[in-house]
């Protein structure tokens, strides 16, 4: 009896067709993006959500061969596919993003399916999730959920400076301070900065790993409020530098800083959130052990 083995290049060979032929599919709707809406200051974050789910997937790659190795394909993967070829032929020719990028996901978990069964699927499950973000959202939601964010952050921005004596005032989402007056755009507090936010704190999570489920869900919870709070420091930071340094430094390159000092801002606020979540469960872990003990 002789027994036969595949040679590494025959292992990768499959992945190569499927990875030339989703690259002859998405290569034209990725060039558009990069030319067009990717190329705003509302969806520069496109790219790097892009970027980081590669990395996610690629980190996890050898996890999940090893994993799935012996594993039967799953016939669940026929159907995913169907269901992304059709959603990526109605965003190409109707533009609509959120079905033409979304059918990515379903085109990689259906391949992952075919090739690895759902054991290789598994593995990969957070790299897929995390590629959600990088999906522009039609316009008309944008904007309806965008107004409110944009009104909230403009009010606190207001009250907080005033309550530390600078001369501002608000109306909608202009501050006045000073002779200068700023609009608070899109970019700096809209929804699209959120999820942005939203994608870091959950790619926090997944690096740091946990073992406590009450630690996770808790900060998964706080992640909005820690958002929303990343963006009020922006907007002051900005409305500090235009008081003291004038228009053209909060437009100009101290503005990009700004963007800097927003995820800056949010990443030190997840680890500060996270150690008071720690510290609060082994001080109740404490109290809960002395109790048993009496």
């Amino acid at each position: 009896m002789t027994t036969t083995t595949l040679s590494p290049r025959s292992e990768f060979t499959p992945w190569l067709i499927v990875l030339a032929g989703i690259a002859f599919l998405y290569g034209p709707s990725f060039i558009d993006l990069f030319r067009g809406l990717w190329s705003t200051d509302q969806q520069a974050h496109g790219p790097i959500v892009l970027a980081i789910s590669l990395w996610l997937l690629y980190r996890k790659w050898p996890e999940m061969m090893s994993a799935s190795a012996g594993q039967p394909a799953s016939w669940l993967g026929w159907p995913v596919l169907v269901v992304g070829l059709l959603l990526y032929a109605l965003g190409r020719s109707q533009h609509i993003l959120l079905f033409e990028i979304g059918s990515l996901i379903w085109v990689l978990v259906a391949v992952v399916l075919l090739l690895r069964g759902t054991r290789g699927a598994k593995t990969l499950w957070f790299g897929f999730f995390f590629m959600l973000f990088m999906i522009p959202l039609p316009s008309v939601v944008v904007d309806t959920l965008t107004m409110p964010m944009k009104m909230g952050v403009s009010y606190a921005a207001e009250h907080i400076l005033y309550a530390f004596g600078y001369p501002i005032a608000r109306t909608g989402v202009i501050l006045q301070i000073g002779q200068y007056q700023l609009l608070v755009a899109d970019a700096c507090a809209g929804l699209q900065t959120l999820f942005t936010l939203e994608a870091l704190g959950l790619l926090y999570l997944n690096l740091v790993r946990h073992e406590s489920l009450a630690r996770n869900v808790t900060l998964a919870i706080l992640i909005v409020p820690i958002s929303f709070t990343a963006n009020i420091i922006r907007v002051i930071v900005l409305t500090l530098i235009t008081y003291h340094f004038g228009d053209e430094a909060g437009q100009g390159f101290l503005h990009d800083f700004a963007g800097m000092v927003l995820f800056l801002s949010a990443l030190l606020l997840i680890i500060l959130v996270d150690t008071l979540i720690r510290l609060g469960i082994q001080r109740f872990q404490r109290i809960r052990g002395k109790e048993v003990r009496a």
